[in-house]
């Protein structure tokens, strides 16, 4: 039974919604209110940012279940508005925290909308990804594949997160559907 709901998964309704619905601003406002506070009381812990990678959270569970546009935005809108609001990340880190959302965007919703199921085995490998190639950018970038490893390797608690917790709500989620056409 866990080893079905792990690599089998389930039926999942993915979403895209039109720029022109007010659905998507409003889920926006809510995912990237998520990616506000996440972060806020995780940084209140000794290396919480590094260590639970919370402005990825709600970007995975926009992009998932609601498409491309809906990560992207949240991905945008959640790491500019925590640094204007709180400082954080600061300023010389938010290229490479909305790259990473950004990388984390596409692919959630590339594999959501192509698989149509939701399972572990599917969250792993969109987290794996993110995060490998956001990785092999980072060392490319700065030469050294010692940084690159180590931020992987203090991440992985929040991978896990990001995946179990992740999985939870997106199953939550797998049959919300649109009622209206406004």
């Amino acid at each position: 039974m866990i080893a079905e709901i792990a690599l089998k998964g389930y039926y999942f309704h993915s979403e895209e919604i039109s720029l022109k619905k007010i659905q998507l601003y409003t889920f926006v406002l809510l995912f990237s209110a998520g990616n506000i506070i996440l972060p806020y009381l995780c940084h209140s812990v000794p290396n919480g940012g590094k260590i639970l990678l919370p402005f990825f959270f709600f970007t995975l569970i926009s992009s998932y279940k609601f498409g491309i546009k809906a990560g992207l935005l949240t991905a945008i809108i959640s790491p500019l508005l925590n640094n204007l609001l709180f400082g954080n990340p600061p300023s010389v880190m938010l290229f490479d925290i909305i790259s990473k959302s950004f990388l984390l965007a596409i692919i959630a919703s590339y594999i959501s909308k192509k698989t149509k199921k939701i399972s572990l085995a599917l969250l792993t490998a969109v987290v794996l990804s993110y995060q490998l190639v956001a990785g092999l950018s980072q060392w490319i970038i700065s030469g050294s594949i010692q940084n690159s490893y180590s931020s992987f390797i203090i991440g992985i608690p929040g991978m896990v997160i990001q995946i179990i917790l992740g999985f939870a709500i997106l199953i939550a989620l797998k049959d919300y559907e649109f009622k209206n056409d406004r």
